[in-house]
């Protein structure tokens, strides 16, 4: 039995002369769909798998599925004759183009053997001379494939070679997907030994030492392992004693280890290669040289075998020295590696002499983590789930560490400057209140703490750029944007399109047992910036302002006072607060809205009706009969009248301040402090205290708490429900009481609006409860509703994270520009 090699993701290309068996070899040893044969591809542009004439397109057909299924990681089996340099030139290219290894498989059997099975197939029809011709051209290749950029080359030369053939497909040796964690992924070290032992004791390890008190090796008692980026040498003051526990580590099995740059270097400088000595290779050279020689030359073998990179945790986590973008997450070739250990340069040099790289991870859009080192930064900051771990310890900087999967930051400052960097790790500081268009333009990938990755379109960044600079307050007044609500699913009795059962339901599918249900004020939703000094801004749940300055001075004034009342700043610990709102009535902020489009239908509907059924009236005393007629127009007057009575109650004059009424229902952050961890029932004892300080300016929110376990609890929600819309009331909003929670598939939806069976006529129209119509509107699609929900939910709790730990305005805007963004997805508005 001959066993053969070839790599997992390979392009197995077949080398031999019509009728040496190729077809027949291939289907025995690979899935159908993994070959793609020159013939089929006749067949596909010509009808004909032998129609000659049709070679040149049927090669860009196959050329072009290959291609297809290599960017894909698919292996793939070229089943043609292959026997000129030119077509599998062509070939080879493709296998570079998309950095897989190409591998020849010849099949080079006595030319008798082929003219004999040609001569017994009807569909071939060309003479023993072309069989002929195909062995010599195979035969003056054998010896060139490898030059060709075959990395791999099985030549079988007989039947029974054929016969007995097997593969064995191999894992790329950057392929540890199988290995799961956790690891601790440390930064470059560069020789500081010191520091490192010091991040290991950090991290957990138990270090051993041999006779001499030299650290030879580490190990975590929960069977942690580290993965170190590379540049472990050069610069620092023991390059030697760090790689004697770094390769005690990894021999072992307690650490892996990618190569960086450093190592490549040495590795060449070991070699006995032409190295220029720079960079802090001659003080690893110098340190060498005191070393034992069999030390040395374990030093050489150890980095002369590191690779690359490594592809670990199902796919989930990527360890590269430099990086690495997405297309080349476990690839084989020259450029995958070069740009593993160098970055994207762009070949020229900045004013230090360095090379200019191109900021790939700020276009990184892969769902591995990536981690890397190699340009030292002077704080770790995730873009685009990448993070850069080479925080500068041998400049004075740190050494950095990540847990993983927990992503939990671990550092330990340096000793000393042992080494004066070229260039300052950190860039000339950035103004921390100016926003730049290319912080918020393109699609963007936004890290949150509570939803990981949140993508952003760029065509939906254009909309809310307009919005921003034309209409919105100032960005460093405008620090949170609440997230649209989600509805309930969509209700099982025939009469209602919404139903608290259902939203009972779907908390308790998430192992939600204890709700509240909080009254649902019509007004207009509003984020309120309160100092204790009476300044602040209040606007809309779009960033505009709420109100014109002189009234919102007043507004913020009495907000101040109330909270004094109420004892706010001193609880708090705080000069301002941050509340999320109703403001009432809804025409405080609605009334053009409800002039043009609920007071004309209304009008026009309360008009024509009544006029219509006098008509009808009419019409059955003269003998007609308009019964069926008569009784749905009296339906839709009636509809109509209830219409108009829905809006009218949300609407009242206003003259200045006199008149509005403001429910807050959540405390968002103050100094320092965000609350989405206090249950619902604290932050509804905070409205009340300000209700109970200023009962004019504030109103109460009516709250329940349900049992979702418990059937009579449901149905005391249901009929507290009733009643609210019953006495003309919007509805209810459903939450966990214990405010943010995470269930086995993530973030749970922080509330489900359920609005009631009148109210909903000024979302669907005055008709929608008829038959008919209920029944085409239950088919709600309320997927993506959901979706952006919770992901504007992520971004404004992501926002007043790190509006409370201080980040620059341009962090904070960039997470409520986003959910601004968000809102111009195509979404059922009614929803």
């Amino acid at each position: 039995m001959t066993t053969l090699g070839i790599p997992e993701t390979s392009l197995v290309v077949l080398v031999g002369v019509s009728g040496s068996g190729k077809s027949t070899f291939a289907a025995k040893h690979f899935k159908p769909t993994e070959i793609v044969s020159s013939d089929f591809c006749r067949g596909l542009v010509a009808d004909d798998e032998n129609d000659q004439a049709a070679t040149k397109d049927a090669f860009e057909v196959l050329e072009f599925i290959v291609g297809k299924r290599l960017e894909l990681g698919r292996l793939t089996v070229v089943d043609a004759t292959n026997v000129q340099p030119g077509a599998r030139k062509s070939l080879v290219a493709l296998a570079k183009a998309h950095d897989v290894l190409p591998v020849a498989v010849v099949l080079d059997l006595p030319t008798g053997i082929s003219v004999e099975r040609n001569a017994a197939r009807e569909d071939r029809d060309f003479g023993a001379h072309v069989v002929k011709r195909q062995h010599d051209q195979l035969r003056r290749s054998l010896k060139g494939l490898k030059r060709e950029g075959f990395r791999t080359v099985h030549t079988l030369s007989s039947v029974d070679e054929i016969e007995s053939a097997t593969f064995v497909r191999e894992k790329l040796m950057n392929d540890l997907r199988d290995q799961t964690g956790p690891f601790d992924v440390i930064g470059d070290v560069h020789g500081c030994r010191l520091e490192l032992e010091e991040l290991l004791a950090e991290l957990g390890y138990d270090l051993a030492r041999d006779d001499a008190g030299r650290p030879v090796d580490a190990s975590h008692p929960d069977g942690r392992r580290v993965v170190f980026v590379g540049d472990l040498v050069d610069r620092g003051p023991d390059s030697p004693g760090v790689l004697r526990l770094a390769m005690g580590m990894v021999r072992a099995g307690h650490a892996l280890c990618v190569s960086g740059n450093h190592e490549a270097k040495l590795n060449r400088a070991l070699g006995k290669r032409s190295v220029t000595l720079s960079h802090g290779l001659e003080r690893t050279m110098e340190q060498l040289a005191q070393e034992p020689e069999e030390f040395v030359e374990d030093v050489r073998r150890f980095v002369d075998g590191l690779i690359a990179h490594y592809v670990l945790d199902a796919g989930n986590l990527v360890v590269a020295h430099a990086g690495l973008k997405e297309s080349y997450h476990g690839r084989a070739s020259g450029r995958v590696r070069s740009f593993a250990l160098y970055g994207d340069t762009s070949g020229e040099t900045d004013e230090y002499g360095l090379p200019v790289r191109y900021p790939w991870a700020e276009d990184y859009r892969g769902t591995a983590m990536v981690l890397y080192g190699h340009t030292p930064v002077p704080d770790v900051e995730w873009i685009n789930n990448t993070l850069c771990l080479d925080t500068g310890c041998v400049f004075g900087g740190a050494l950095t560490a990540l847990r993983y999967p927990e992503r939990e930051v671990v550092a330990v400052d340096a000793h000393e400057v042992y080494y004066e960097p070229v260039r300052p790790l950190a860039p000339p500081p950035r103004d921390p209140d100016i926003l730049r268009l290319d912080d918020v333009l393109g699609p963007r990938v936004i890290e949150t703490a509570h939803m990981g990755r949140i993508s952003l379109r760029e065509d939906n960044a254009a909309g809310a750029l307009e919005v921003m600079s034309r209409f919105a307050v100032d960005p460093s007044r405008l620090v949170y944007l609440p997230p649209t609500m989600a509805p309930c699913d969509t209700s099982a009795l025939e009469d209602h399109l919404e139903h608290p059962v259902e939203a009972f339901t779907h908390f308790a599918r998430t192992g939600i047992d204890q709700v509240i249900c909080e009254e649902k004020h019509m007004g207009s939703r509003a984020v309120l910036l309160v100092r204790r000094d009476a300044t602040g801004v209040i606007h809309t749940r779009t960033g505009r302002s709420f109100f014109d300055a002189e009234t919102e001075a007043a507004m913020l004034a009495a907000c101040a006072e109330a909270a004094t009342t109420a004892g706010l700043w001193d609880e708090l610990g705080s000069d301002w607060v941050l509340l999320d709102a109703e403001i009432m009535p809804w025409s405080a902020k609605a009334v053009d809205l409800i002039r043009s489009q609920y007071a004309a239908v209304g009008a026009a509907a309360t008009s024509a009706l009544p006029a219509a059924l006098d008509t009808l009236s009419l019409a059955a005393a003269r003998g007609i009969d308009v019964s069926d007629l008569t009784a749905r127009t009296t339906q839709r007057a009636a509809d109509a009248e209830t219409f108009t009575a829905v809006y009218r109650r949300y609407s009242w004059p206003v003259d200045g301040t006199e008149g509005l009424r403001i429910a807050p229902f959540q405390v968002l952050a103050s100094d320092g402090t965000t609350y989405e961890t206090r249950d619902h029932g604290w932050h509804l004892g905070i409205a009340d205290r300000l209700v109970e300080a200023d009962p004019t300016l504030f109103a109460p929110t009516r709250r329940l708490v349900v049992d979702t376990t418990d059937a009579a609890s449901i149905a005391v929600g249901v009929d507290w429900w009733q009643q609210l819309t019953a006495e003309g009331g919007e509805g209810m909003v459903v939450k966990p009481l214990a405010n943010l929670v995470r269930g086995p598939k993530g973030l749970v939806q922080p509330g489900v609006k359920v609005r009631g069976r009148e109210y909903l006529r000024l979302i669907y129209g005055p008709d929608y409860t008829v038959p008919a119509n209920l029944l085409r509107l239950r088919n709600r699609n309320l997927g993506h509703k959901r979706s952006m929900a919770l992901r504007e939910y992520a971004l404004g709790l992501e926002a007043l994270r790190r509006l409370t730990t201080g980040a620059p305005t341009w962090q904070v805007h960039e997470c409520v520009f986003a959910i601004l963004a968000m809102e111009s997805e195509p979404v059922d508005p009614r929803l």
